[in-house]
C-alpha cells in the first residue's frame, strides 16, 4: 500500500514580493517571495508592467496575508482582487498564476491548468506554473507529461533544485532506484535543504530494505522539517519492519499531531488498533478517514470489523454494504461478510456462499495461504449445514413415520368400530322373531303366577 500520497499545498506571497521556488515534497508550487521583478517574458527580457497593476497585484498579497493569519480565507475576495490586477495589465503573469493557485485550493483542476498554462503563455519561463502543471500530471498518472515539463524547467533554469528532486521521485516510483538516487543526490548539491530530495531518498533505502540509512536520512530530513508529517510516518514505517510496533505508533500519532488530517498515520494507527482488538480506538481513525475521503472502500470496510469487533452487527453489514458499492472486487468484503453470517447471523448457508466467493475473488486455493483461516470456517461452515440437512431430513422422516403411525392407528381404530358395528347388528337381527328359549326339563319354576282367588290347588302325587 502506498503510504505517500502527493498532497500539494499553496503558499501565496507576501506583499513585498513575488514568487520564487521552494516548495518541499510532492507538492505543488504556491506564490512564495522572491526578487520583485514582475512579468519577464525569460529570464534577460524584462517585459514593464503597469504601476497600477503592480500595486494593485500588492493590494492583493496583503489580503491574503491578512486573511491568513485570521485563519479564514476568502476566495472569491481574493480571486476577484488579483483578476483586478490582471485586468489592468494581461502582462503580469504572477496575477493569473495565483488566480490558478486559488483555484487549485478549491479544487477547481480545470481552472487551475488553464490559469497555468494562461500564465506560461505571458511568461514561458515561469517556473512556478510550470512546476505546479508537472505535478497535476504527475498526481493524474501522466508520467512522460510531467517529465517533459520538469525537464523544460531545467532548460530555463539549469541549476533548479526541485525539479531534480520531483524527477528523482519519478524514478523511484517506477522502480529505478539507481537514478532516482543520483538526481535526489544532485538535487542536494543545488539545495541542501531540500526535504523533497530527502524523502526520496529515505524512501529509496527502505524500499531495499536498507533500514538504517532510511532512518539516517529521515532524521537528517527532521532537522530541516520538523512539522512534516510524512517524515514521522516514514520513521514509524521503518521501525514497524523493525518490530518496534509501539515506537512505531508514537512516531504516526507524532504525524499527526504536524497535520491532524494526515490520512496515512490514520490507516496506520487504525490497523495497529485492529491488530491488538482495540475496536474503539480503531474506529476513531476510521472516522477520520472517511471524513477526509468519504469513498475509501478499505476503510468502510475496517470501519465494520471495528463495529463487528464491539458486537454491533447490524453496523458492521452497513459498512461491508458501503465498501462493497465502492469496490465490488474488493474479496476482503466477502470473507468478512461471510465470518459475520457464519458467527453471528445463524445463515450458514449462506456464508459458506461468501467463503468459496472469497477464495476465488483471491485467486483460488494455490494464492491462498494454506494457514488462511477462510479454510478452517469453511470446513466448520460446510460441517453446520450438513448436520443442519440431517437434521432437517431426520425431523421430516420422523414426522413421516409419526403420520404414517397416526394413519395406522386411526385405520385399527376405524376397523374395531366397524366389526363392533357389526356384532350390534347381528345381536339386533336376533331379537326380532326368533324362539324364546325354554327351562330345562325338572327345572324349578320361580316366581309362579298367582292363582286366581278360590280355585283350588292341584296338589298332585
Amino acid at each position: 500500500m502506498n503510504h505517500y500520497p502527493m498532497v500539494r499545498s499553496f503558499l501565496l506571497a507576501a506583499a513585498a514580493a513575488l514568487f520564487a521556488a521552494g516548495c518541499a515534497g510532492t507538492k505543488a508550487t504556491g506564490p512564495s517571495s522572491g526578487s520583485g521583478k514582475v512579468g519577464p517574458a525569460s529570464p534577460n527580457e524584462p517585459v514593464p508592467i503597469s504601476n497600477r497593476a503592480k500595486l494593485l497585484f500588492e493590494d492583493a498579497l496583503n489580503a491574503f496575508d491578512s486573511q491568513q493569519k485570521a485563519g479564514a480565507i476568502d476566495y472569491p475576495s481574493l480571486e476577484r482582487k488579483f483578476q483586478a490586477a490582471l485586468d489592468v495589465d494581461q502582462n503580469l503573469a504572477e496575477a493569473e498564476y495565483n488566480l490558478g493557485v486559488l483555484s487549485e485550493r478549491q479544487g477547481k483542476k480545470e481552472e487551475a491548468r488553464a490559469h497555468y498554462l494562461a500564465a506560461l503563455k505571458t511568461k514561458p519561463s515561469l517556473r512556478q506554473a510550470m512546476e505546479n502543471l508537472a505535478v497535476m500530471q504527475q498526481n493524474a498518472g501522466d508520467i512522460s507529461g510531467a517529465v517533459t515539463l520538469y525537464q523544460e524547467i531545467l532548460k530555463f533554469y539549469p541549476d533548479d533544485g526541485n525539479s531534480r528532486a520531483r524527477l528523482a521521485e519519478i524514478y523511484r516510483q517506477t522502480g529505478d532506484h539507481e537514478k532516482a538516487m543520483e538526481f535526489a543526490r544532485a538535487a542536494l548539491m543545488r539545495e541542501p535543504q531540500s526535504v523533497t530530495a530527502y524523502k526520496v531518498m529515505m524512501r529509496s533505502y527502505l524500499e531495499r530494505k536498507q533500514l538504517p540509512m532510511a532512518k539516517l536520512v529521515a532524521l537528517r530530513a527532521l532537522k530541516i522539517d520538523q512539522k512534516d508529517p510524512e517524515l514521522h510516518h516514514t520513521i514509524g514505517l521503518i521501525l514497524l519492519q523493525e518490530e518496534k510496533r509501539d515506537d512505531a505508533r508514537q512516531q504516526f500519532k507524532r504525524a499527526l499531531e504536524a497535520h491532524d488530517d494526515y490520512v496515512p498515520s490514520h490507516v496506520m494507527l487504525a490497523e495497529l488498533a485492529l491488530e491488538k482488538e482495540d475496536y474503539p480506538g480503531a474506529e476513531e481513525h476510521l472516522r477520520r478517514i472517511l471524513q477526509v475521503d468519504g469513498k475509501n472502500a478499505a476503510a468502510h470496510l475496517n470501519l465494520g470489523i471495528a463495529y463487528k469487533g464491539q458486537g454491533q452487527f447490524d453496523k458492521a453489514m452497513q459498512e461491508y454494504d458501503e465498501a462493497e458499492k465502492l469496490d465490488a472486487n474488493l474479496p476482503a468484503i466477502s470473507f468478512n461478510r461471510a465470518v459475520l453470517l457464519h458467527r453471528h447471523k445463524g445463515a450458514t448457508e449462506r456464508a459458506v456462499e461468501l467463503y468459496r466467493k472469497f477464495i476465488s475473488q483471491a485467486g483460488g486455493e494455490i494464492a491462498l495461504n494454506a494457514e488462511h483461516p477462510v479454510f478452517g470456517l469453511l470446513r466448520e461452515a460446510e460441517s453446520i449445514v450438513q448436520a443442519q440437512r440431517e437434521a432437517q431430513l431426520a425431523e421430516e422422516q420422523a414426522k413421516q413415520l409419526e403420520a404414517l403411525q397416526a394413519a395406522q392407528q386411526e385405520a385399527l381404530q376405524a376397523a374395531d368400530q366397524q366389526a363392533a358395528d357389526q356384532q350390534g347388528d347381528v345381536s339386533n337381527a336376533a331379537g326380532d322373531g326368533a324362539p324364546a328359549p325354554t327351562q330345562p326339563a325338572g327345572a324349578e319354576q320361580k316366581n309362579p303366577e298367582p292363582t286366581e282367588p278360590g280355585e283350588p290347588d292341584d296338589d298332585l302325587f
